[in-house]
């Protein structure tokens, strides 16, 4: 049984930081990427950060130089590294891992960022 275990979420003021994790287990294709998208209210859920196999990183546009994605291939665990957060990076995170050359996608049940103004 796959299961995508995200922790890290909660409030934080303007300025501050938080660190998400997403620990995958029971995944038994090859994975290709390990992905963080966002969904805030009344908005599309968008791609935040993402990050291959090979190591190779993206960024939304919103967040590069302040987020960093990576990953812990020892315990299939990816991170995102949140700083100088903004009231406008409050949503919903949800972890997303693609495997078997895109064949399959797991995400994880989500977990709430809120940045306080």
């Amino acid at each position: 049984q796959v299961q995508l275990v995200e922790s890290g979420g909660g409030l934080v003021q303007a300025g501050g930081s938080l660190r998400l994790s997403c620990a995958a287990s029971g995944i038994i294709f090859s994975i290709n990427a390990m992905n963080w998208y966002r969904q805030a209210p009344g908005k599309q859920r968008e791609l935040v950060a993402s990050i291959t196999s090979s190591g190779s990183r993206i960024y939304a546009g919103s967040v590069k130089g302040r987020f960093t994605i990576s990953v812990d291939n020892t315990k299939n665990t990816v991170y995102l590294q949140m700083n100088s957060l903004k009231p406008e990076d409050t949503a919903v995170y949800s972890c997303n891992v693609m495997a078997s050359r895109g064949t399959y996608a797991y995400w994880g049940q989500g977990t709430q960022v809120t940045v306080s103004s």
